[in-house]
């Protein structure tokens, strides 16, 4: 019997044949921690004695979800994680240099990997085929001292995706059509493993997305094979030589199969205050808002923002909504600089924030007023997710979000494209 790209990368770490139910003990490559959880990995080390890293030059501190700190408390948070690097020599990404799961995947993970981080989004790795997942400040502040941590194999679900995408249509759409169709915690502690034609034509960026919001269906990773379009976007970030072949046999065995046709998708919007709560755009159209967020690491890249500029060139947004651009990394906005991305938005009445997790996360600039609607590009739209138990917050593709902020209320970005 074959096995899963989950199995496989659990076996080769672990030196076990690994199937789905086994508890194994295996070795990690990269591990993750960010201003709002490293901390308390820190101290966890601090308590047991352990302050130390097994790997320094794989041992990741980010400050990215406060970046630059808009409070004190935050402010001493981050002299932890400073000290930390200091003293053990692990890798500090400080404030100007983006969103973890995008700095992860632009500089530290390759495929065939294991990646923990403490923070539910670390998923987003699994694009490259590696088995990236988040756990909790403790569990990872020992993987970060001793090199290895504990797994059960998940079993898989398959998702096999077939079709182009209609106009207006992209892989977030995809994705919240997933998560509506598994449900929230449908896929708990399995592995999503997305395949298909679809997904084979699909650009890295797309990838991304994907494996970022697996998460929201409660997996414990989303896997993409490793294939030619892997080793470009290695290629580009000056790491061709991380690349490697990872995909699932042919004989593997799956829980479950999921076929989906993207050629008949529509737009998708997840509506307050679960991501599995999915509609049609069409469905919510004309609904008003007060701000529209482009950014995160689910949506936040060079691609997304080119999308988001192309239905903004020449417009504005309208006067009763605030816009709000956030590049997901420093590269990434270097580049949305270069190619003129930056000024489309800020013409068209965009605010743009330093890059890093932003308004996502309800601790930045962009927290949301009583009763007011976000529509956003981010993973999450639960209640005060962004600051404020009274906001509502709607998840949609960079289109939509763009498109909205130039009509002042949902609507299917079709009509600007």
């Amino acid at each position: 019997m074959g096995k899963t790209i989950a199995e496989k990368i659990l076996s080769s770490h672990s030196g076990k044949d690994a199937r789905m139910g086994d508890i194994v003990i295996a070795s990690v490559d990269v591990v993750a921690v960010q201003d709002g959880t490293g901390p308390l990995a820190i101290q966890q080390l601090q308590k047991l004695g352990m302050e130390k890293v097994f790997n320094p030059q794989k041992s990741i501190l980010f400050i990215d979800h406060a970046a630059p700190s808009p409070r004190a408390e935050l402010s001493n948070a981050h002299q932890i994680l400073r000290e930390f690097s200091k003293k053990t020599g692990a890798v500090l990404s400080e404030i100007n240099e983006g969103v973890c799961h995008q700095r992860l995947i632009e500089s530290f993970v390759k495929p065939g990997d294991i990646l923990v981080g403490a923070d539910s989004h670390t998923c987003t790795s699994g694009a490259l085929g590696a088995f990236a997942t988040g756990m909790g400040s403790t569990d990872i502040a020992i993987a970060m001292a001793t090199g290895k941590t504990w797994f059960r194999v998940p079993e898989t679900f398959k998702i096999e995706v077939r079709g182009d995408f209609p106009k207006g249509v992209y892989p977030k759409d995809l994705i919240l059509h997933i998560i509506g169709l598994i449900g929230a915690d449908g896929a708990t502690y399995k592995a999503l493993e997305f395949c298909g034609p679809t997904i084979e034509k699909m650009t890295m960026s797309g990838r991304f997305t994907l494996s970022n919001m697996a998460v929201e269906a409660g997996a414990k990773t989303g896997l993409i094979a490793s294939d030619d379009i892997t080793r470009e976007f290695l290629k580009e970030e000056e790491r061709e030589e991380d690349f490697s072949l990872i995909k699932a046999d042919e004989d593997a065995e799956y829980e479950q199969i999921y076929q989906i046709d993207a050629s008949v998708l529509e737009p998708v919007i997840s509506v307050p205050h679960a991501v599995d709560n999915t509609r049609l755009v069409k469905e919510v159209e004309g609904t008003k808002v007060d701000q529209v967020f482009i950014g995160t690491c689910t949506n936040g890249r060079l691609e997304d923002l080119r999308v988001a500029a192309e239905i903004l060139k020449g417009r504005k947004r309208h006067p009763n909504v605030r816009l709000i651009v956030t590049p997901a990394s420093k590269e990434v906005y270097l580049e949305a600089l270069k190619e003129g991305l930056l000024e489309v938005f800020v013409e068209a009445g965009a605010s743009v924030t330093a890059p890093g997790c932003g308004a996502c996360v309800g601790i930045h600039g962009g927290i949301l007023g009583d009763g007011e609607i976000c529509v956003a590009t981010q993973n999450r739209n639960f209640e005060g997710r962004m600051g404020n138990p009274k906001g509502f917050i709607y998840l949609v593709s960079p289109a939509t979000a763009a498109a909205t902020a130039i009509k002042g209320e949902i609507v299917d970005p079709r009509e600007f494209l």
